[in-house]
């Protein structure tokens, strides 16, 4: 298995095993260093610094992920969870949860886990996953969402992992049939999806800990311990949220009257590396709603301090009011536009922002948002040589994509207006 935080110069090696070039590499050192730090800060940016040594002392097996960076990666893996699957914590940190999916895996668990978070609902379900080693066991996955009450958008997702013992043998042969019938079942669920995996293979796994008698499903003890798991690991959340006044629920409880983007949106957002941000015009002062990892990295500001915000927090004395009146008319025009602004970063440093600004329509037509692009104008050229506008322009087009084909079968929260 593939270690944590692998650099991310690694990944972008063409199939001719050149080396990329300099400003390819500045980049993705510069995109690795951010994401990096946008999971270091996932937990203690909302919660009491004493969060990570209170959920470090539950005993149970458990994963906090967040989705709102890129990759939807894990940001907490309990101790429990490390002694249960074999991995050291930094190879757990920062990957995503399908690292301990495997060839017998059944993928239709798997989509209906990805349709739980879609959906944003708790859900349980027996799962076969892999330890570090190779070794195959089964548990029960118990998920559950972590919300915001300042404006109801999930933040995290709580995955609490049961170990589902072996079973004594069965005694009688009919017993033992229908145990074998149920697991060569779901083997052959797994052939449906393109495993190609062997009914008989499977069947002589018992040197990797898998017997064929095992139990394929959860009792009712092992829901309960779950489910009071789950509990125990959101009260000591929502505790730590309260000290900082970031308050976290285990339900949609907005306050703010704003409706969040859904998470399956987020985490489509999250693949488009660019520094842009989505704001909503339905609401008073024109808000972000939602901030790239780039954004984020270009302005030196953390999500909580641009989210619910407009973008006038980047200007400062230099930047051209003429400049700002032509964008206000293009947006009350429906417009799309193009300009060259003066901004500010965190730390009072100044930037020539390439700015795009475009209307992001949902699948029935209507003005969803407004997706704004930015480049500084001094930054290293793309690597694939494309302008700046193009640049851009593939920006709104992936968004685009991304709103439509969500809004279209929205969940609980608003991906169209």
């Amino acid at each position: 298995m593939v270690a944590l935080r692998l650099c991310p110069i690694a990944t972008i090696h063409d199939h001719t095993g050149t080396s990329p070039p300099p400003a390819a590499v500045a980049m993705a050192e510069g995109m690795g260093t951010c994401r990096d730090r946008l999971i270091d800060q996932s937990l203690t940016a909302r919660y009491s610094g004493w969060i990570l040594e209170a959920l470090d002392e539950l005993p149970d097996n458990f994963l906090i992920s967040d989705p709102v960076i890129s990759g939807h990666p894990i940001v907490f893996a309990s101790r429990g969870f490390l002694a249960m699957s074999g991995y050291a914590r930094e190879e757990v940190v920062g990957r995503n949860g399908r690292i301990f999916q495997g060839p017998a895996t059944d993928r239709r668990s798997v989509m209906e886990i990805r349709e739980a978070i879609r959906e944003e609902r708790t859900l349980q379900i027996s799962l076969l996953n892999y330890r570090k080693d190779g070794t195959p066991h089964w548990i029960l996955f118990h998920l559950c969402p972590v919300f915001a009450m300042e404006d109801g958008r999930v933040i995290h997702f709580v995955a609490v992992q049961v170990p589902i013992p072996r079973q004594s043998r069965c005694s009688r042969s009919g017993e033992r049939e229908m145990v074998f019938g149920t697991c060569r079942n779901e083997v052959r669920l797994d052939e449906d999806c393109g495993c190609n995996l062997a009914v008989d293979s499977f069947l002589d796994m018992d040197n990797k800990g898998l017997d064929a008698e095992e139990s394929c499903k959860a009792s009712d003890r092992e829901k309960e311990k779950a489910l009071n798991a789950a509990n125990s690991i959101l009260s000591t959340m929502t505790h730590y949220s309260k000290l900082t006044g970031r308050v976290v629920c285990t339900k949609r409880c907005s306050s703010a009257g704003i409706a969040p983007l859904s998470s399956s949106l987020n985490i489509s957002l999250g693949r488009i590396k660019q520094s842009f941000v989505l704001t909503d015009p339905h609401l008073p002062d024109m808000p972000i709603i939602y901030a790239s990892d780039e954004f984020l990295s270009l302005t030196g500001y953390s999500r909580y301090e641009v989210l619910g915000c407009n973008c006038r927090f980047l200007h400062g004395p230099g930047t051209d009011a003429g400049v700002l009146q032509q964008i206000k008319d293009c947006i009350r025009a429906e417009q799309a536009c193009s300009v060259r602004l003066l901004n500010y970063r965190k730390d009072g440093s100044s930037f020539g922002n390439l700015l795009h600004i475009s209307p992001v329509r949902d699948a029935s037509g209507k003005i969803a948002f407004y997706v704004e692009v930015q480049i500084d104008e001094n930054s290293k050229g793309d690597e694939h040589g494309l302008s700046p506008k193009m640049r851009q322009l593939g920006v709104v087009g992936q968004v685009k994509v991304a709103v439509r084909s969500l809004s279209s079968r929205a969940g609980p929260s608003r991906t169209s207006s």
